[in-house]
């Protein structure tokens, strides 16, 4: 099982993200992508297998995962104020992977019918879902 992990920013998303994947199945093999070397040296920091950086890195991850996961902007071009791609947002859009998306009301974004809850508890969500994928 191959895990993806996309982040911007400063990568905070991601790195919680690795964390959680890590201390709940430290058997899984996490690569991080980051849209810059902050989120990709934090998402690092965090126990990731393996990381890269940049636009083509975004490409060729999305066709070795088996689970994408990240904040919904990575399905979004020039979201995540423009970190995201339009080729980013295809190759995720576009990937035979299992997409997880964190739904975060950022960036002129806003997806209705989501409850307000806490960036742990999606993570969290988000990481359980990974964990019956990966049974």
């Amino acid at each position: 099982m191959k895990v993806l992990v996309i982040d911007a920013q400063g990568g905070g998303v991601g790195r919680q993200l690795i964390s959680a994947i890590k201390q709940n199945m430290p058997h899984i093999f996490v690569t991080a992508v980051g849209t810059n070397t902050a989120a990709t040296s934090a998402m690092l920091k965090a126990g990731a297998d393996r990381a890269a950086t940049g636009e083509n890195a975004v490409i060729v991850g999305c066709r070795q995962a088996d689970i994408i996961v990240g904040p919904i902007g990575i399905i979004i071009a020039d979201a995540m104020f423009g970190e995201v791609t339009p080729k980013m947002a295809a190759a995720v859009a576009q990937s035979n992977a299992t997409r997880i998306l964190i739904p975060f009301n950022h960036c002129d974004n806003i997806i209705v019918g989501i409850s307000e809850r806490s960036t742990t508890a999606l993570i969290q969500t988000a990481v359980n879902e990974i964990m019956k994928l990966a049974e």
